[in-house]
């Protein structure tokens, strides 16, 4: 594992890192918007964080030297590879740059926590029928308090805007919030123990490149070339979110990648990115406050995130 902890308890370690790597993936959210809103293509805006994160992955695999037990890996079940990495980075990331252009970035990360839901379903959906772990009640009384905090929001967010919008900005970001940990957990069934996070993040990086490539031409045939800007901002998304936010999430949930509970306490860690995204963009983009109703929507999300992972 790339970090070291002298705290025994593997689900407070795997905790700490879920709330660090909030805070990285909250840039996402800031900078997607900052780009949606000067006019940058949304495709080059997901296609260019996974092309700039290619080159930087590879350096660190390689220098760790563990770049062929990663291809050794590869090779032994490509397809799945391609398959789980094209939605788990593909399909995931290319939702929430188009959503990006019909709503504030906090309500994007506030919709994207669908994922903590998501996640909670998604793990047991994956074992077998007789290792399946029944969900339980307060999980299940804790993420309906999250998933009613993200309505209330989209019911304050459709007194300001039209309902194609709202559609348009929810529909395809509550399908990257699905993808995510679809992806994630089958990649982590796929590589077993063998990978280590830096590996399985250039893995899954290389094998979702088709998609990038094929996005990238319909971004062209749209927008032509990419700003200035863009590419700056994009790197920038590229170290924060795809590389130290990435790591920093695989590598907890490698921690606790057993324990279903303690793994849907760590995806519940992620609601945070809603109260880092709201200051980055009320800091960056001079943006309001959230009227009344968002903000009751906000807490609740949080408040159920933090329910979430106590019960676990």
């Amino acid at each position: 594992m790339p970090f070291e902890f002298t705290i025994k308890n593997r689900k407070n370690n795997a905790l700490i890192l879920g709330v660090l790597a909030s805070i990285f993936f909250a840039s996402t959210f800031v900078l997607n918007r900052i780009m949606a809103v000067s006019g940058g293509g949304w495709q080059w805006t997901a296609a260019l964080r996974f092309i700039w994160m290619l080159p930087i992955l590879l350096v660190i695999v390689t220098s760790r030297g563990n770049l062929g037990s990663l291809f050794k890996e590869m090779r032994s079940n490509l397809s799945q590879w391609f398959l789980w990495s094209t939605i788990g980075f593909g399909i995931f990331y290319a939702s929430l740059s188009y959503g990006a252009k019909y709503g504030p970035s906090w309500l994007v990360a506030s919709t994207f926590e669908f994922t903590i839901i998501a996640g909670m379903f998604i793990g047991p959906m994956l074992e077998k029928k007789d290792r399946r772990t029944p969900l339980s009640k307060a999980s299940l009384l804790f993420s309906i308090v999250i998933f009613c905090g993200i309505l209330l929001m989209q019911i304050a967010e459709a007194r300001s805007t039209s309902f194609t919008a709202l559609v348009l900005g929810t529909v395809p970001v509550l399908i990257g919030a699905i993808a995510y940990p679809l992806g994630n957990r089958k990649m982590m069934k796929v590589s077993g123990n063998k990978l280590d996070a830096f590996q399985r993040t250039l893995g899954m990086t290389l094998c979702s490149m088709p998609f990038w490539i094929i996005l990238s031409l319909f971004g062209y045939a749209e927008h032509g070339l990419p700003s200035d800007s863009q590419l700056l901002q994009t790197f920038l998304v590229a170290i924060f979110s795809g590389v130290i936010a990435t790591l920093l999430f695989f590598t907890a949930t490698d921690l606790v990648q057993n324990n279903h509970k303690a793994l849907a306490a760590v995806e519940a860690t992620q609601a945070m990115e809603v109260i880092f995204t709201l200051i980055g963009e009320i800091v960056l983009l001079h943006a309001a406050l959230p009227n009344l109703y968002s903000c009751v929507g906000i807490i609740m999300v949080v408040a159920g995130m933090i329910l979430h992972s106590r019960s676990n």
